[in-house]
């Protein structure tokens, strides 16, 4: 587990310990963490497992399965690393650049990779959802991403909303690095026919929320997906790593772990 004293590390380490089929081997989190030293299922809230948090990322055969829920400055080098140590991959790491994503497409041609910004099973499915409600309402009707997030969250837009914009770009033939709209201030003009809105919210505890719009002329649709609990995120990346475990080397999301590809 690395990130392994993060509020997502804490939660997977929890859903760990509920399950018979998987074992926490190792528990990483950066250098400077103050939990260096303590056991990773006492400080998650589970019951202690003997595996300490360290600085160090796992040897090779330590960990068939590594799921990496860090930070997007440490996704490269945990990747690189990941495939010198022959281990599959789960990166549920938000807000990672495009350094990142070539340092996992690279370590992709050696182990197999999941790569989801968001593990919950209902967002997966709303991806499905949103792409075919694009389609099916056609060019008529507008789109917009609104997403709300906790206090703390330090990326804006999340991995989520992004993802959404991206499958609603696939879905209607349009370039998202063109037609994104991330915020909208002052005399902006009237709204063109092509451009995908991406708004963000921050506030209080909120564990994420994302609702996609479909505004047409005297009716509108509205998608949401609210997560009430970090444990939703934690049994997909649960059922991510069961899922790659084995696969071919290759970059994977979480449509391949449920099969809607």
């Amino acid at each position: 587990m690395l990130g392994a004293a993060g509020r997502m590390g804490g939660a997977i380490i929890r859903a760990m310990a509920g399950a018979s089929d998987v074992q926490l081997t190792a528990a990483v989190d950066h250098a400077a963490s103050p939990k260096l030293g303590l056991d990773a299922g006492a400080q998650a809230g589970a019951a202690p497992g003997g595996v300490t948090i360290t600085g160090e990322l796992p040897a090779a055969g330590v960990a068939s399965v590594w799921i990496d829920f860090s930070s997007p400055a440490a996704t490269a080098g945990n990747a690189a690393a990941a495939a010198r140590a022959g281990a599959a991959l789960v990166v549920g790491t938000t807000g990672v650049g495009e350094t990142g994503r070539q340092a996992l497409t690279e370590a992709a041609r050696t182990v197999p990779v999941v790569f989801a910004p968001n593990t919950s099973v209902g967002v997966t499915v709303l991806l499905r959802l949103v792409a075919e409600a694009a389609r099916l309402l056609g060019p008529s009707f507008d789109l917009e991403v609104v997403e709300t997030h906790h206090r703390m969250k330090r990326d804006a837009p999340s991995g989520t909303a992004l993802r959404l914009a991206e499958a609603l770009a696939e879905a209607t033939g349009r370039d998202l690095a063109r037609d994104a709209r991330y915020a909208r201030q002052g005399d902006v003009g009237p709204r063109t026919a092509s451009e995908i809105g991406i708004q963000t919210l921050r506030g209080g505890d909120v564990v994420g929320d994302h609702t996609v719009f479909f505004l047409g002329q005297g009716e509108r649709i509205e998608i949401t997906h609210r997560a009430s609990s970090r444990d939703t995120f934690a049994h997909g990346a649960l059922r991510a790593a069961r899922w790659v475990q084995g696969r071919p080397a290759g970059l994977y999301d979480m449509r391949d772990v449920l099969g809607l590809r």
